[in-house]
C-alpha cells in the first residue's frame, strides 16, 4: 500500500509520540499496561495508514463526462445559483467525504484553470448546507476547449483542518489526475452546467476518477 505524501509527516510523528506512550506505560504499569498500548498505537497507526492510503486506479479520461473529484456520498443534487466566479444557475452536486474515505481531490474535467482562490472560514459539519459558503475552502474554475465551465471547491468540516490545493489559475488541468487533498473529513461542491445530465443519485456512493456524475452536452 502506498501512502500520500501528505501523510509521511504526520506518520512519522504519530509514530514518534506513540512510541514514547508505550514506553513511559511499560514503565509505570508494567507488561501488561504495554500490552493493552501497544494494541490501542497499532490501531491508531493502522488508521492514519488507511486514511492516507493510495488507491490503484485506471485513469478513464472522456471530454464529455464529468467524474467525481473524490471518493464518498452524494448528498446534494439541485438547482442552484453560483455567485462566486461563473455567476449563473447551475447544477450542484456535492460529495461527503467520511474520515473512511480516500481523501484525495482528482480534476473533474481536462481544461484551463480559470479561477483558484482559497477562503479562510469555519469548521461545520461537512454535510450541512451552510459550510459551502461559511466554511475554509477552496474554490477551482475549469474551462474546456470548447467552452464549457465547471467550478468545484474543496470544503473543510468539523474534523479536517487543513485543504491542500496544487492548482493555480492558468495551470492545466488533464483530468482525473491529482488535484489536492483535504484531511480528515470533508466535502466537494461540484458545480456544473444546467443543461447537463445528471448520472447519479442521492445517497449514492461514488469513486474519485472512476464515477461519472454528469454528461455535459
Amino acid at each position: 500500500m502506498r501512502i500520500h505524501r501528505e501523510g509521511i509527516t504526520i506518520l512519522a510523528v504519530a509514530f514518534t509520540i506513540l512510541v514514547g506512550i508505550c514506553a513511559l506505560v511499560w514503565l509505570l504499569a508494567g507488561t501488561i499496561g504495554l500490552y493493552i498500548a501497544t494494541g490501542i498505537s497499532l490501531a491508531f497507526l493502522i488508521f492514519i495508514l488507511r486514511f492516507f492510503r493510495v488507491p490503484k486506479r485506471v485513469v478513464i479520461t472522456d471530454p464529455k463526462k464529468v467524474f467525481s473529484p473524490c471518493d464518498g456520498k452524494v448528498v446534494v443534487i439541485e438547482e442552484v445559483e453560483e455567485t462566486e466566479f461563473l455567476n449563473t444557475r447551475c447544477l450542484q452536486i456535492s460529495i461527503f467525504m467520511s474520515v473512511w474515505n480516500v481523501h484525495i481531490n482528482w480534476y473533474p474535467i481536462a481544461g484551463r484553470v480559470l479561477y483558484q482562490k482559497y477562503h479562510p472560514g469555519k469548521f461545520l459539519l461537512a454535510w450541512e448546507p451552510k459550510s459551502s459558503t461559511l466554511n475554509e475552502r477552496t474554490t477551482i474554475a475549469i474551462e474546456r476547449t470548447d467552452g464549457a465551465k465547471v467550478l468545484f471547491r474543496q470544503i473543510a468540516g468539523f474534523l479536517a483542518r487543513r485543504i491542500v490545493c496544487y492548482t493555480k489559475t492558468n495551470d492545466t488541468a488533464i483530468q482525473n489526475q491529482e488535484m489536492g487533498f483535504i484531511k480528515f473529513g470533508s466535502r466537494v461542491d461540484v458545480f456544473i452546467p444546467i443543461d447537463s445530465a445528471v448520472k447519479v443519485e442521492l445517497n449514492q456512493k461514488v469513486v474519485g476518477t472512476q464515477t461519472v456524475l454528469a454528461v455535459i452536452p
